[in-house]
Order: C-alpha cells, then structure tokens, then sequence
C-alpha cells in the first residue's frame, strides 16, 4: 500500500479533520458560523487560515489541544497551548490537587493517568489488585491496560474477561478515532494480539458493567468513573484522567473497608 502523502498546507489537514468527523462543508459551515465558500478557500489552500479561525473550526471538529498547536504552526501561526512535560513546575498546583483526590478516596482504589493510560499516581489500595503481575509490566511507566489485558497481568484473575476486555478495547478504538493519534491505534494494535483480534462479550446483565477480579480468595466486584479537567489549557493536563473504583457489592465493601459500617439501605428519606 502506498503511504498518503503529507498535507501540504493547514486547509488539507483542515479537511481531513471534518472528514474524519463525518462532516459535510455545509454543516461545518452552520456550526462554525463561517461561509461555505469560505472554507473551500481554506481547505484548497487559496485563503490564510488565521490563527482565530483555526481555532474556531478546531472547537467544532473536535480537535485535541496538541493538535491545534500543530495546525497553527502549518498556517504559520504561534502555537497556542502549552506542551509541557509533567514533572513541569507550572502543573506542580494542579497535579497536588489531583494527587489529593487519589488518596482521598482511598479504602478504594484510585488511579491518575495519563493520555496513554500510563499510571501517574495510585493510591495504596491499588496494590493489593496488582498482586501476581509479572515484574516487567509493573516497571515505570506501568500502563493500566497493559496491566489488564497482558496474559502475564490481571487478565488470568478477571473473572468477567470478555466483558471487561471488550470494554477496554472499545475505549482505546474511540480514542484512537478520535486524536488520530499514532500512539493510540499502536496500543489498539497491541492490545488486539493479546486478545487475537475477536470481540466475544456475552450481553451484560446487571445495572454497570463491573470488574470481577480474584484476589487473595474472595472475587471483588468493582465499577469504575472517569473524570477528566474540562478546563485544561496544557494540552498534557487535558489529557489527564482521574479513574476510581468503588465496591459493587458489600462482600468487596467489607474487603476493602472492613472498618466501615455498611450503609442503612432501609431507612427513608425525610422531608420536613
């Protein structure tokens, strides 16, 4: 197969944003409040992208911060949002506060990660599910879904593996269609040979899909939430996300809270 060529200029890489997002000029045209003709000028090359209207149709199409940079340094623009690494000073405040809500929910497992699903910061409770992991895959930068989809990893332990696996891998394919970010579909790819390529969850049952997971003679039956910061204006902050366990039964309540009364189910609300 012969590689695409590169585009050559922003209106290229313009168009194959909004054809990546199934979007017709027209409709762009409508969310953008910018003239149809106008953006055929862009994507052909024969009108300046400015640095506001690119960012403009980057709101609309969805465009990830690090690749706004990357379409403002093709129109010959500066790039707009920072880039910096995570050890930099400028995020210290912001990844105090986000280790602060790991360790706050602790007795139950709480992980920071980054774009890539490499773990930032864990709290305590995530050690006690790692156990038996094969060293390597606990080596810095330990990815989370490596950890779970690995044969030498969780995956032995997951008691709901077709489900759980199929929902990882879902998460990776929609990011990877989303960013178009080459690092992205290479851990899609990865992770499809560990799973030889097939998709075979059974219909899921329950109210959340959960994570079963055998550890130390009892089956733990976690759901997890994601949060990200919606307000990220580094496009490495933005790539954060904040992922947390909590007990889907009280047999792993109990487990891993056994200090903890169990909630009163049975009492009403009272309203005065």
């Amino acid at each position: 197969m012969i590689p695409a060529a590169a585009p050559t200029h922003v209106g290229e890489e313009l168009r194959s944003w909004r054809a990546h997002r199934n979007l017709s000029q027209q409709e762009l045209s409508n969310r953008s409040a910018v003239s149809t003709r106008h953006l055929s000028r862009m994507e052909t090359g024969l009108a300046r992208a400015s640095a506001e209207m690119i960012l403009r149709l980057s709101d609309q199409l969805d465009v990830p911060l690090r690749d706004r940079n990357q379409l403002l340094t093709l129109a010959g623009h500066a790039p707009r949002y920072p880039d910096r690494p995570i050890t930099h000073p400028a995020l210290a405040v912001v990844l105090d506060g986000l280790r602060g809500l790991v360790d706050a929910h602790l007795p139950y497992p709480a992980l920071l990660l980054d774009d890539y699903w490499d773990i930032v910061e864990a709290n305590t409770a995530v050690d006690q599910l790692l156990t038996g992991c094969a060293p390597e895959l606990l080596e810095p930068p330990v990815n989370i879904l490596r950890l779970c989809l690995h044969p030498n990893g969780l995956l032995p332990r997951i008691r709901n593996a077709d489900q759980w696996t199929t929902h990882l891998r879902s998460q990776v394919i929609h990011r990877a269609r989303r960013t178009q970010n080459p690092r992205h579909h290479q851990l899609a790819d990865e992770f499809a040979e560990y799973l030889d390529g097939g998709d075979c969850s059974p219909p899921q049952t329950g109210p959340v899909l959960t994570l079963d997971l055998a550890v130390t003679g009892s089956v733990l039956r976690l759901f997890s939430t994601s949060a990200q910061i919606t307000t990220a204006a580094d496009a490495t902050l933005e790539g954060l996300h904040l992922e947390t366990f909590l007990p889907a039964d009280e047999a792993t309540r109990a487990h891993l809270a056994p200090a903890l009364p169990a909630p009163d189910l049975s009492s009403e609300v009272r309203t005065r």
